[in-house]
């Protein structure tokens, strides 16, 4: 095994490896699932697939409202409509936030499901079910990760659409309530499939990755000796076992090695070399520009890239802080699809927005425990009895409203729907089996889903 620094981290993981500060090449995590199902699974994954798809998950840390976003309540009392009324789209009956002027012009490019729930509260826990599709006893008191993320399944199971390219991003880095990467690392699958993180902020002048740099020493030539090296270990490894675990580490490294060393990476990571007018369009904001990154790395062969948008636990003064927050996601949000509609990429790029949980339909007195209104405007708590998720793209119809909320928004109407649903679409989209099971370190197979079912009406 070696070790490429790429760069200072300014601090370590949750799994205690700084994916900033060094890239391993070798059979680190790897030993944590070396099986002989570990090759088959993968290629079973892959004859599967009849598409070169690709994922941008847009994930709202913090918990967004879905009463104030995609969900509004006109006809309900004051105390749960909120502060805004819906405007109309140009698909009737998707009513929407009134800060999502650009987006209620191409609601035909998207669809909402309105009525997602997995029925808790807990900020860990609701990250746990929506970025693994997995319970396993996670809540604020027993945080740590239980199973891989979505993203590093996908990364494991797809690899990367093109050479060069890593298989897997968070913009500019990742975290689910704190964690980093929390609920959307690699877990019992090795570190090697977290998210591959540049740092750093996009909208800043001059911007770039700073870490896709060598050791201070190591050159091309003194890597390509390396990597010889570790070749001749690996063909020993190979006449010594019988199982794909050493197959599956030729890929990695394979990946690895022409990511860090091959201009692809580089130039797609150039964000500079957009038009001004582009960037505009996408909001000047490390959001808007996380976002427009992300479909220049979908572009460049990224498989599956996580866009991190935190700050959304808004017990209290909700109203400045949605008139602060809404206007940034319509202009990336609605930048994306017009992007991507416009260089061809529509059907091969399937956008997902959504966040842990949602919010209480009745608004708090604003008080957070003082009195009325002390802290600013009323606000929400949490809520995971009914929530919202955003898909399109990738080969999922638009102008879709999949379910409904009660006439209060507190609990789905009508076609409830989980978080395994949303992760069989996306499985779906990218051609990857539903099905799947992996290898827990105990030799132990386990379903990827509970519930495996895809959501038909996108479809």
């Amino acid at each position: 095994m070696f070790r490429l620094d790429l760069g200072r981290a300014p601090r370590k993981y949750c799994d205690g490896i700084s994916r900033r500060s060094f890239l391993q090449l070798g059979m680190a995590g790897m030993a944590s699932i070396g099986l002989p199902q570990l090759r088959q699974a993968r290629a079973q994954s892959a004859a599967g697939q009849s598409r070169n798809t690709s994922v941008i998950l847009i994930w709202l840390d913090g918990g967004p409202s879905h009463m104030d976003l995609y969900d509004m309540k006109p006809e309900a009392p004051e105390e749960y409509r909120g502060i805004w009324r819906p405007i109309q789209t140009r698909v009737p009956g998707f009513d929407i936030s009134p800060f999502f002027t650009r987006q209620a012009r191409m609601t035909n490019l998207f669809s909402v499901v309105r009525s997602l729930h997995h029925n808790t509260g807990d900020h860990f826990a609701g990250g746990h079910r929506m970025l693994t599709a997995k319970d396993m006893g996670v809540s604020g008191a027993n945080n740590m990760p239980r199973f891989p993320g979505i993203g590093a399944i996908v990364s494991r199971q797809a690899g990367p659409r093109r050479r060069g390219m890593p298989a897997y991003v968070g913009m500019p880095n990742v975290h689910s309530i704190g964690l980093n990467p929390g609920y959307h690392g690699g877990h019992m699958l090795g570190a090697q499939y977290n998210p591959y993180q540049p740092g750093g902020d996009p909208n800043s002048a001059n911007y770039t990755v700073q870490n896709l740099n060598f050791a201070q020493g190591l050159s091309l030539e003194r890597l390509q000796d390396r990597r010889e090296l570790n070749r001749h270990f690996d063909t020993m490894l190979h006449g010594l076992e019988n199982s794909g675990t050493a197959e599956s580490m030729d890929r990695f490294n394979q990946e690895a090695f022409d990511f860090v060393t091959g201009p692809t990476a580089r130039q797609a990571f150039d964000i500079n070399g957009e038009d001004p007018r582009l960037r505009d369009l996408y909001g000047r904001s490390s959001w808007g520009q996380s976002t427009l990154l992300a479909r220049r790395l979908v572009e460049a062969g990224a498989t599956f890239v996580t866009v991190t948008y935190s700050g959304w636990d808004h017990h209290w003064d909700l109203q400045s802080a949605m008139e602060r927050y809404l206007p940034m996601v319509d202009s990336a949000v609605s930048a994306l699809f017009q992007d991507l509609q416009q260089r061809g990429l529509y059907d091969q790029v399937l956008v997902v927005l959504c966040g842990e949980f949602s919010r209480t339909p009745r608004m708090n007195d604003g008080g957070n425990g003082g009195a009325p209104r002390s802290m600013g405007t009323p606000g929400r708590d949490h809520w995971g009895d009914a929530m919202f998720c955003l898909l399109g793209g990738g080969g999922v119809k638009g102008g879709q409203v999949v379910g409904s909320t009660d006439r209060l928004g507190q609990r789905p109407h009508t076609r409830a729907v989980t978080p395994c649903n949303i992760h069989a679409t996306i499985y779906q989209v990218l051609g990857i089996d539903p099905r799947l099971q992996l290898m827990e370190p105990s030799g132990r197979p386990v379903n990827v889903l509970d519930d495996p079912t895809p959501i038909a009406e996108l479809f």
